[in-house]
């Protein structure tokens, strides 16, 4: 895809996939569920055109990136492992890097920040904040969601081994794509047994977006149909033990210039108390001191990076050409 170079490298102990285009400062970009290196397809092209070497890998178990069978295998300190290794590898030559993150992809932007802000130049992230360890809370993440959404509630439904592949299994791989690519509305995802999970009945066909191609969906479905989900899923299945491993970060700031940007329609964006949380000078900011600012686009769903492209670029090339 315009002149996007593909390569494997050995990175922590793994086998990682990496896309890559363009000389100039390093942009990491990290994708999140269920994704691939192809969501940031838009960016690699567009900033490298802009002077940027963007690379963006598969992540430990997508695509044509390794997959460990242990669900252990798959904690933030994995994740960030093979992210160091990477750049070990394809960035020898500079101290820092910049970032860019969505979803769970943001989430080990975070990480990344938060373990080895000496590698972070500046860190954009999209759809998901940051929010201190609290040490103070005795009940673990997923014991949480499931006290505000109940058993149904996508993360909750993801924990059991096995099962929810079982039945995204019975959905299709091409369907499924398309159902969690255009999923738009802002509420908490529920995965209900045997009841309809994306709000409409199966056999009704999914539209696509302008933004989104029946050959994008192909690409997505033909790497999952190699890989499955369960190294996707196996990233909500180490939350709680995510959670106790960070301890020692507990009231911890990130200390990098911050750029986030989400859309009003994202659903992570309407989780209870996220909003004042981005907004009030108590939270995201006081978190992140070095946030310089919010971005909240109208109309805008989760799959940001691909719906609104060309303003993404814009705001990455904007954000980052303060630092060079």
């Amino acid at each position: 895809m315009e002149g996007i170079e593909h390569r494997t490298l050995k990175v922590n102990g793994i086998n990682m996939h990496v896309a890559e285009k363009g000389k100039g400062p390093v942009i990491l970009f990290i994708h999140g569920f269920p994704e691939l290196w192809y969501s940031w397809r838009h960016q690699i092209v567009a900033l490298a055109s802009l002077g940027y070497r963007a690379i963006a890998p598969d992540l430990r178990g997508y695509g044509d990136t390794d997959a460990p069978e242990s669900v252990s295998s798959y904690t933030c300190f994995h994740l960030v492992g093979d992210l160091i290794g990477l750049l070990d590898a394809v960035a020898a030559d500079q101290e820092k890097v910049f970032v860019v993150g969505h979803d769970w992809g943001a989430t080990i932007g975070w990480y990344l920040c938060l373990f080895r802000p000496d590698k972070v130049k500046a860190y954009l992230s999209l759809s998901v904040p940051f929010r201190r360890i609290n040490p103070a809370m005795r009940v673990k993440p997923v014991d949480t969601l499931r006290s505000f959404f109940g058993d149904d509630y996508y993360i909750c439904r993801f924990q059991e081994q096995g099962e929810i592949e079982a039945e995204f299994a019975q959905i299709g791989t091409e369907e499924l794509m398309k159902e969690f690519l255009t999923y738009k509305l802002p509420d908490p995802f529920r995965f209900p047994k045997g009841t309809e999970p994306f709000g409409h009945p199966r056999e009704s066909p999914v539209i696509l977006p302008p933004w989104l191609s029946e050959k994008d969906i192909q690409y997505y479905a033909s790497k999952f149909e190699k890989t499955g989900f369960t190294g996707g899923v196996n990233y909500y299945r180490n939350l709680n033990r995510n959670y106790e491993l960070l301890a020692p970060w507990a009231g911890s700031q990130i200390k990098v210039p911050v750029k986030f940007v989400t859309g009003d329609q994202d659903l992570v964006y309407h989780m209870p108390g996220l909003k004042e949380h981005i907004h009030s000078e108590g939270g995201l900011k006081k978190d992140v001191p070095l946030l310089e600012e919010v971005v909240v686009m109208e109309g805008v769903a989760h799959f940001i990076n691909q719906e609104k492209a060309d303003e993404i670029n814009n705001h990455i090339f904007n954000f980052f050409q303060k630092f060079i």
